[in-house]
């Protein structure tokens, strides 16, 4: 076989290997939802389990039956007695069709959001290798969403409660548990002086209680800050787990803010100020319209079993 000969079967090789991945991330994979299950020893001694449902980034366009109905279903597979939502919920201005489809069966669920900054604008067209260089920039164009009647539809009719750069305490399955989240930070739209406050102010703040810090993207800042104020647990979203990874990879190529990129996706620990506490972040339900892709990162919800500590363990201290 001659040079030039070799060089274009070897072109054609890697042309076809590519096509075929293009096809499986944009006609099969992305449709692939996956349901991931964790524990987590975290609550106090003697508490019954608790059922955590995590979503993320479902960035929903009204077209999208397929993953309306998956989520959809999660009421009755997974039964969650709490639902954190860390954003991202809109892909388009007539999104909130398709969520209030998605989420209708979790109406009466206990449940905690925040907003991503496509729970406000728009989504855009993307160079997507503008990610390798860092965070994303922002669209001086993108148009506004109906954020009003999202909230409207998350707080009046399925009955969840806003974290946006507040705190909240709610009851769940007889255990207290607090919350404190920001708005998103990836928009500089975080008020963490305002959430730490406003969870310092819950009433009966030594009684045996859960602490979760949610925030919509997990830039460090969040983390660290959350971890020093007494977060037992960290949940985010964002990331997308990357949205495109070299199979089998621990590490995301990117993760559109500042986190290690081994720790984009699912379920780790983070450490800060002397404590050091389990942090999930969700890959995610969905992706942009303008990147239909998903490879080697499986569109994703989290259940995560939170249980009780042994009675002869202890507990980080909280700051």
């Amino acid at each position: 076989m001659t040079p030039l000969r070799t060089a274009l079967t070897s072109l054609g090789a890697v042309g076809a290997v590519g096509a075929a991945a293009a096809l499986w991330g944009v006609g099969i994979e992305r449709y692939l939802f996956t349901l991931r299950r964790h524990e987590i020893a975290v609550l106090p001694p003697g508490s019954p389990s608790v059922t955590l449902l995590h979503l993320s980034d479902a960035h929903m366009a009204p077209w999208q039956g397929r993953k309306q109905r998956w989520i959809a279903d999660l009421a009755e597979s997974v039964q969650p007695d709490l639902v954190v939502n860390t954003g991202d919920n809109l892909g388009h201005e007539r999104g909130l069709d398709g969520i209030r489809n998605a989420f209708a069966p979790l109406r009466g669920v206990p449940g905690l959001f925040v907003h991503g900054s496509n729970d406000v604008v728009a989504p855009s067209g993307r160079n997507p290798l503008r990610y390798f260089s860092g965070p994303s920039s922002h669209s001086k164009t993108a148009g506004r969403l109906d954020t009003e009647a999202l909230d409207a539809y998350l707080t009046e009719d399925v009955g969840w409660t806003a974290l946006h750069n507040t705190a909240a305490s709610l009851s769940v399955a007889g255990l207290r548990i607090d919350a404190m989240g920001v708005d998103d930070a990836h928009r500089d739209w975080d008020d963490l002086d305002a959430a730490v406050d406003a969870q310092s102010a819950l009433p009966d703040r030594d009684a045996p209680r859960l602490l979760l810090g949610v925030t919509h993207a997990p830039y460090r800042r969040v983390l660290d800050r959350f971890t020093a104020a007494g977060a037992d647990v960290l949940l985010g979203g964002h990331t997308h787990g990357g949205q495109v990874r070299i199979p089998f990879s621990p590490k995301a190529l990117v993760a559109n803010c500042d986190i290690p990129l081994d720790q984009a996706r699912g379920l780790s620990e983070w450490s800060a100020s002397g404590r050091t506490v389990p942090l999930n972040v969700s890959a995610g339900l969905g992706h942009s319209i303008y990147a239909p892709v998903r490879f080697a990162c499986r569109p994703e919800a989290s259940a995560i079993t939170l249980r009780a500590v042994p009675d002869s363990s202890e507990r980080p201290p909280r700051g």
